[in-house]
C-alpha cells in the first residue's frame, strides 16, 4: 500500500450484489468492467462464488483490468456457542485461502443479526448475556489468530444493522474485550450511523483499532422513518436509507479528514447497499462517488 494514504476502492455490493448466484445481481463479468472503467484499482471480493474462485482464472481477469484486491469477507455468529467456531470456519477457510492467493490483506467479518432480514421477526433475543458475549469475544480471537498466523491476514470486524454489535457502547464493549492483534475495526460509516455510533468518536477514541473502512451514508429522513416504524435493515434499504455521497450522514469529509489524521496507509471501500438494482444505476454512483472522495483530502486516491 501507498505509504500514510487513504486508498479508496469499492466492492460488488455497490453493484447491488448480495448473493453468489442470482439474476436481479449485475453480471461479474461486467461489474469488473464498470469498475475499472470507473477509475477504480481495488475491490473486494464480495459473496463467495459470485467472482470466479479459481484463483488462476481470478488473477487474469483483474489482470486484465489492472484491478487488485483488498479483502473478503465471511459471516459468523459466535455468540450462539463454541460449536460455531466450526461452522464458520469452513466457509471463512475458502475465502481466505482465494483472499490470500489474490494479495488481499483483509477479512471482512460480518456478524449475524437477531431477527430475519425479510420478515422482520425475531430469530433470538437483540440483546446478549455475558456468556454469549464471551463466546462472540473468545471466536473472534481465534479466527483472528488463525487468519493471521496461516494466511497473513487481518481481522476487521463490521458492526452492522441488526445485529448484536451497532450502538456505540456494544463497538466499544467488543474492542475492549477482544485482542487487537486479532481483532479491528471494518469501520462502516454508514452502518455506524444506522445504529447510532459516531464514526468521528470512534476514529478519536480508538485510533489503533481502525484497520479498514467502508464508506457509505444514510439518508437521515429515511432513517428516521425506519426507527419509528422498527424497519428490518433489508427493508430500510429498499426504502432508501442508503444514499450517494455527500447527500447524507455522516459527513464523509470530515471522516477522511480524520482517517487521513491517523498516518498511516488503510483502505476506505465504496461500499453503497443497492441490491436490488438495475443494471446501469450502478456505474455514474461509482464515478461520481469516487470523484467526491477524492476531493475530501489531500492523501486520498485510488492506488
Amino acid at each position: 500500500m501507498t505509504e500514510n494514504k487513504l486508498i479508496i476502492g469499492t466492492a460488488p455490493d455497490s453493484w447491488g450484489v448480495w448473493f453468489a448466484d442470482d439474476p436481479k445481481q449485475t453480471p461479474w463479468e461486467r461489474f469488473l468492467d464498470e469498475v475499472a472503467e470507473s477509475g477504480y484499482k481495488w475491490i473486494e471480493l464480495g459473496p463467495y462464488g459470485y467472482l470466479p474462485n479459481d484463483p488462476a482464472r481470478l488473477a487474469e481477469e483483474l489482470k486484465q483490468r489492472d484491478l487488485k484486491v483488498t479483502a473478503g469477507t465471511v459471516f459468523t455468529a459466535f455468540h450462539r456457542g463454541a460449536a460455531q467456531y466450526e461452522e464458520a470456519w469452513e466457509p471463512a477457510r475458502k475465502v481466505a485461502e482465494l483472499t490470500a492467493a489474490m494479495g488481499g490483506e483483509h477479512i471482512v467479518v460480518i456478524p449475524a443479526m437477531w431477527r430475519d432480514d425479510v420478515t422482520g421477526e425475531a430469530v433470538e433475543s437483540g440483546e446478549l448475556s455475558q456468556d454469549q458475549w464471551n463466546d462472540l469475544f473468545a471466536g473472534h480471537n481465534r479466527m483472528g489468530k488463525v487468519l493471521l498466523e496461516d494466511f497473513g491476514l487481518k481481522q476487521q470486524f463490521h458492526s452492522h444493522a441488526d445485529s448484536h454489535v451497532g450502538a456505540q457502547s456494544d463497538i466499544e464493549h467488543l474492542l475492549a474485550e477482544t485482542d487487537p492483534q486479532y481483532l479491528n475495526l471494518c469501520l462502516d460509516t454508514g452502518h455506524a450511523e444506522y445504529c447510532g455510533a459516531s464514526s468521528l468518536e470512534l476514529i478519536k477514541n480508538y485510533p489503533d483499532r481502525i484497520g479498514y473502512l467502508h464508506l457509505k451514508q444514510i439518508n437521515p429522513d429515511v432513517l428516521k422513518k425506519v426507527n419509528e416504524e422498527n424497519m428490518t435493515w433489508a427493508a430500510a434499504n429498499l426504502a432508501g436509507v442508503m444514499t450517494e455521497p455527500p447527500n447524507g450522514l455522516p459527513d464523509l469529509r470530515a471522516v477522511i479528514e480524520a482517517v487521513e489524521g491517523l498516518n498511516r496507509p488503510i483502505f476506505g471501500i465504496v461500499e453503497q447497499d443497492m441490491y436490488p438494482v438495475a443494471f446501469d444505476v450502478p456505474m455514474p454512483i461509482a464515478k461520481r462517488t469516487r470523484n467526491y472522495l477524492l476531493s475530501c483530502g489531500s492523501r486520498t486516491v485510488v492506488n
